[in-house]
């Protein structure tokens, strides 16, 4: 008897050991799972952000493009004076009150100075600045075609009261044929710091996550040009780990999940990235 019972205490303790190596082993397959479905989430919801962006950046490209055409615009600078430069104002404030995610248009000679904008009253100093060492008017002058435009990452324009802008440019071309020549410049400034909010805001979030959640996008040096929190606006950077389009990793307790810029039709993007940090609470 004492040989069948410890044969049974034997196979006991067997079956309890390979038992807890077989929970011990669908607890990690569960936590690696639930690893895996919530990186993914975060790096999608990410793709979204930063796919709503390109989408409203492509329209930018186009306006640029299209406006640059104007015959205010072009008579402005084909034929100075004056008169043609209030008519070629009024013609962007026009604009302006139709396309209210814009801050202002200007228009410069070929010379980089600003002959006309949209909302001289509210921008009193922008008429007879002079822009020609700026990379915006150096690329608008410098595009092949009215085809082509330029983009630039965010930063904040003195002129505009130190607004967060993005500057979209092209050359105003003589005719505003696509092959004429270059007369000088139409600098577009999208009012980025409202609608970027929006975005970040917007995530499918439930109301407990947005508790430790932070909803980012970076430009192409990792700097933050959009945060849920409103902090570190072009001042703090954030590493990325990976370098693939797109994906997720752990950093010190953390789940980072990212996505780079799609672009958009003719919108190539800037190279930015959405981004979303999630830490979730510890437990007590």
């Amino acid at each position: 008897m004492k040989t069948i019972s410890d044969r049974i205490t034997e196979i006991s303790h067997q079956l309890s050991s390979e038992l807890a190596g077989a929970i011990s082993e669908l607890v990690s397959l569960g936590e690696g799972l639930v690893h895996q479905v919530r990186g993914q989430r975060l790096a999608d919801l990410a793709f979204n952000m930063i796919e709503i962006i390109d989408r409203n950046l492509y329209e930018r490209s186009c306006d640029v493009r299209w406006w640059a055409t104007d015959a205010a615009a072009v008579d402005a600078l084909a034929n100075p004076s004056a008169e043609s430069a209030a008519h070629a104002a009024q013609r962007l404030g026009v604009i302006l009150n139709a396309y209210t995610v814009y801050l202002d248009l200007w228009i410069a000679d070929a010379d980089g100075r600003v002959i006309a904008n949209g909302r001289p009253q509210k921008y009193p100093k922008v008429i007879g600045s002079n822009v020609a060492h700026t990379s915006w008017f150096k690329a608008a002058m410098a595009t092949s075609s009215g085809d082509d435009y330029a983009a630039f990452d965010i930063e904040s324009t003195p002129l505009l009261d130190n607004a967060q802008v993005a500057t979209y440019t092209t050359a105003i071309r003589a005719g505003g044929a696509a092959d004429g020549k270059p007369l000088g410049a139409l600098g577009i400034f999208f009012d980025w710091q409202p609608q970027a909010a929006a975005v970040v805001a917007g995530s499918q979030l439930s109301a407990e996550e947005r508790s430790f959640t932070r909803c980012l996008l970076l430009d192409a040096q990792h700097r933050v040009i959009a945060a849920s929190d409103g902090k570190g606006l072009l001042s703090e950077t954030v590493a990325l780990a990976a370098r693939e389009k797109s994906g997720y990793f752990a950093d010190n307790g953390r789940m980072i999940g990212y996505a780079l810029t799609p672009g958009y039709e003719t919108y190539r993007g800037l190279g930015w990235y959405g981004v979303i940090v999630q830490q979730v609470p510890s437990a007590g």
